[in-house]
């Protein structure tokens, strides 16, 4: 078929859960990376150990992004299930790579059999090795050179490299050459996760402490918490139950460490009375809220947008917080490192909301697009008279001293309190203290006026426009671009940016909102401020907007 001249394409490879699928992904963005693309990987996967079907979906792009398209050019079938299942995904010309011995294709004008179940016997191979063999013949297939294979089975194989390589090298040789993907200008950048991206923003901001109970889709964040820990500094700690994870956290940042937790709903659930004391006893945390499918377990390996309403007014009692959403790997690492920032210079809760899109989807990362992180410092006690922990000021934010510290009693209580940190009950004194706290709101919003709390996309002159929040950016923006739309992206969800929001708003006479739940809860919180949405487009199936179906949906509605 000769050199084929793209912008982008995209590719399926699916199998058994437990045989390494992911891997095998990584590996083929490795490969595509090395050719100068903008990669992006949507990961779909059971949550059984093993057993089930899994698969993942790499985009090929020129362009960064961090969404996909539900048709794909290749389809790199390990067995008959990833055949059936997929190939209606086929884009017309596609191309399916597949186990010769073990999967039927009929019909198809291109395809390509590799007779991997052979290869692995003649080589006394394990199974798993399969997924290094049709990653060799997808190499062959698309005129990418051995030398490029190698380098990144080199870099990528930890174990059994050599073993990989030759089972790689059989599964090159057994496959024709159909077309050539030729290398596009520019510099190969990283790839890596929504949660190491975050993770990194939160090093890069100062953490000292992140602690967590495993629990998908922020599970991810603890392990690179634990496997960077030498080189950071960060004290990684994997506690027994969420509630313990809440309360270490308020101890550490009373100690002067800064903190960190990540979890989904159901763990979130259980810290909601840890939320409030931080509320009351004004110790700074930052919450990742890893979002998926609910209500309860739900399907605690698939996605979805449902806790904005749950983290806007969790807890009990009144106190303020932030809550950002980050839409991809750049917006991750700043605002996480922001909302650390931030919750230690207004002494409250930060919550991140992310979801299993986001945390756990893989795309190209560009640091030096993600904007200048850097670890801010708060206000210390002078030294001058007696400490009060909570000492009023114009702005609710009380000098912070730590212990042991000479000469100062440092004092912090889920009760009532005065300045000192005293137990109180009378009215006048809680109705001030009650003041103090909330009154950080105000000024945190004015804080918040320095940053690009809300973001516009696509053609900025339209009067109809996509609104959306988290992993939504990029299939709203891509969506957008085709149908000569603007898109309006809120990263700050509370407080509310009204002033930057009202701002993207201008000349917008037709409001579409997208999410991935069933209630439109952005939808229902603009609301609150009097902005009234014309649309909605919702899906709360545990799959992510694709692109093309994004599009369908949209044009109905414009």
């Amino acid at each position: 078929m000769g050199e084929r001249s793209v912008e982008e394409f995209s590719l399926l490879i699916g199998g058994k859960a437990g045989f390494g699928i992911d891997k095998a992904g990584m590996v083929i963005a490795g490969i595509l990376s090395r050719l100068n693309y903008r990669i992006y990987i949507y990961r779909d996967y059971p949550s059984l150990i093993r057993g089930g079907h899994t698969f993942s979906i790499i985009r090929a792009n020129k362009k960064k992004s961090a969404a996909h398209f539900n048709k794909v050019d290749f389809i790199l079938a390990l067995n008959q299930e990833t055949f059936d299942l997929h190939r209606n995904r086929l884009n017309t010309g596609g191309i399916v790579i597949f186990d010769i011995d073990s999967v039927k294709v009929e019909n198809l004008p291109i395809s390509a059999g590799v007779p991997i179940g052979k290869i692995m016997k003649e080589e006394a191979a394990s199974e798993i090795m399969r997924n290094s063999c049709i990653i060799g013949a997808f190499a062959k297939a698309a005129g990418i050179d051995w030398d490029i294979l190698k380098e990144i089975f080199d870099a990528e194989m930890d174990r059994e490299a050599q073993a990989n390589l030759k089972i790689a090298r059989r599964g090159y040789d057994e496959t024709q050459q159909l077309l050539r993907v030729e290398p596009v200008s520019g510099q190969p950048l990283p790839f890596i996760t929504g949660n190491e991206a975050l993770s990194q923003g939160l090093i890069k901001a100062g953490l000292n402490v992140y602690v967590a109970y495993p629990m998908t889709p922020s599970s991810g964040i603890l392990h690179y918490m634990a496997s960077t820990a030498d080189k950071s500094g960060v004290t990684a700690l994997h506690l027994e139950s969420e509630i313990s994870v809440i309360m270490a956290a308020l101890g550490f940042a009373y100690a002067g460490k800064k903190a960190a937790v990540g979890t989904s709903g159901g763990g979130f659930c259980l810290m909601t009375e840890g939320l409030s004391f931080s509320g009351m006893s004004e110790l700074p945390v930052v919450i990742v809220m890893g979002q998926r499918t609910g209500p309860s377990t739900g399907l605690p390996t698939y996605t979805g947008q449902s806790e904005l309403d749950f983290v806007i007014s969790a807890g009990h009692g009144e106190f303020p917080r932030l809550v950002v959403a980050p839409g991809d790997c750049e917006e991750a690492y700043f605002w996480a490192g922001a909302a650390l920032n931030l919750a230690w210079q207004f002494q409250i809760p930060a919550i991140i909301l992310t979801d299993k899109t986001l945390a756990e989807g893989v795309a190209s990362f560009d640091l030096e697009a993600a904007g200048e992180v850097k670890e801010k410092y708060f206000s210390l006690w002078d030294k001058k008279g007696a400490y009060k922990r909570y000492a009023l000021s114009e702005n609710g934010v009380s000098p912070l001293a730590f212990a042991p510290e000479k000469d100062a009693v440092i004092k912090v209580s889920s009760y009532e309190h005065d300045e000192a940190g005293i137990t109180i009950e009378n009215a006048e004194s809680t109705r001030v203290m009650q003041e103090k706290r909330l009154g950080k709101e105000k000024y945190l919003l004015s804080a918040l006026e320095s940053y690009e709390a809300v973001k516009v996309y696509g053609d900025k002159n339209s009067a109809q426009a996509l609104l959306c929040w988290g992993s939504n950016k990029d299939v709203c923006r891509e969506a957008a671009e085709r149908l000569k739309l603007k898109v309006i992206q809120p990263l700050v969800l509370w407080p509310f940016p009204l002033k930057q929001f009202k701002a993207a708003l201008s000349g917008v006479t037709r409001l579409i909102v997208v999410e991935n739940n069933a209630t439109g809860q952005l939808k229902n919180l603009i609301k609150r401020f009097g902005i009234v949405a014309d649309e909605q487009i919702l899906k709360y199936d545990g799959r992510p907007f694709t692109i093309d179906e994004l599009i369908e949906e949209a044009r109905k509605r414009i």
